[in-house]
């Protein structure tokens, strides 16, 4: 079995962040999103993986090659992103002699039986109830409960169950002829070729397909999510720091995950932060936030908030005099 995981996007719903890191490095609880999909498919016995990168490509490429060099890595570029079946189509010579394959989108982490996920004798989708599903690949069903249909982005969705971006592949070569179907004959949804209509295809032609419903599903694709799902994860054993060092005249509230060789003076951290490597706190009180490697955060409140590598911000202070009757809302 090989892995596929497309890592193209350009990351446009966290920007300016994704404008220099690429979206799968941005960290979560201490741990690019990435490396939670690779070590999730190591544990179940994958070796071989390909993947498609494209922009800032070659950032997530040393990043994996430097990190899991015990594997068996294949690299393809996308150069025009027009959607992920193309993406995975480019990659075609790479698993077409596969029994089966995985496909996990790069910027999405999952909780889910992924052994059962393996084991299941059918073509699978991940799926999730959703209370919108208009961006995302809906799965649609017949009157008696059977798969009827795959929508990509619904204007009007006949169902809330949602694909949330892992997939397994048992007729590999039907696969790679839908997407050339599709690519052959221009068969687009919303300006694209994505991997929904692919599985669609499939469907058309008579694959059987079924779906494992996952437990939970953190799409980092936007601000509130990346940090609620880095809350998340430093309430789980064995990602916030338990016994960090003493820093001076600074309070450190739990959970916190704090990178190597950071110097925090006079500061209060926490909780739920996550601080890079190498970061550099003064005078400063952060909380539910992620920072980034390299960073210098000085004389600030900051909150709810996400910084990239080797940003520096500080100054943010106030001197007032303020009259009776007066309301102030600096958030305003």
């Amino acid at each position: 079995m090989k892995a596929i995981i497309p890592v193209a996007g350009t990351g446009v719903r966290l920007r300016p962040l994704t404008y220099t890191q690429p979206k799968p490095l941005i960290p979560v609880a201490g741990k690019p999103i990435i490396s939670f999909i690779v070590e999730q498919l190591i544990e179940l016995g994958i070796e071989d993986f390909i993947f498609i990168i494209g922009y800032l490509g070659e950032k997530i490429r040393e990043y994996i090659e430097r990190t899991y060099p015990q594997l068996n890595l294949t690299f393809v570029t996308q150069e025009e992103r027009i959607g992920s079946a193309h993406a995975i189509w480019l990659a075609r010579e790479h698993y077409a002699d596969a029994e089966e394959i995985m496909i996990f989108f790069g910027d999405a982490i999952i909780d889910a039986d992924l052994q059962a996920f393996k084991d299941s004798k059918l073509t699978t989708i991940g799926v999730k109830m959703v209370d919108d599903p208009r961006n995302f690949g809906v799965i649609e069903f017949d009157a008696d409960g059977n798969i009827r249909g795959l929508i990509e982005k619904p204007t009007i969705p006949r169902s809330n169950l949602a694909m949330v971006g892992c997939y397994k592949i048992r007729e590999v070569k039907q696969f790679i002829q839908a997407c050339t179907h599709n690519l052959e004959h221009n068969i687009q949804s919303i300006g694209e070729y994505p991997l929904t209509d692919a599985l669609a295809r499939m469907l058309e032609w008579g694959t059987k397909l079924s779906l494992i419903k996952v437990d939970n599903w953190f799409d980092c694709g936007r601000r509130d999510v990346l940090l609620e799902t880095n809350a998340i994860f430093l309430d789980r054993p064995g990602f916030a720091t338990d016994d960090p060092p003493p820093y001076d005249n600074s309070i450190i509230i739990h959970p916190v995950h704090i990178g190597p060789d950071c110097d925090i003076s006079n500061s209060i951290v926490g909780p739920y932060v996550t601080l890079g490597a190498n970061t550099r706190l003064e005078h400063a009180i952060v909380a539910d936030s992620i920072i980034g490697d390299y960073a210098r955060i000085h004389d600030i409140v900051l909150r709810n908030s996400v910084v990239g590598n080797d940003a520096s911000i500080g100054g943010l202070q106030q001197s007032l005099n303020i009259g009776d009757n007066t309301e102030i809302d600096f958030n305003g």
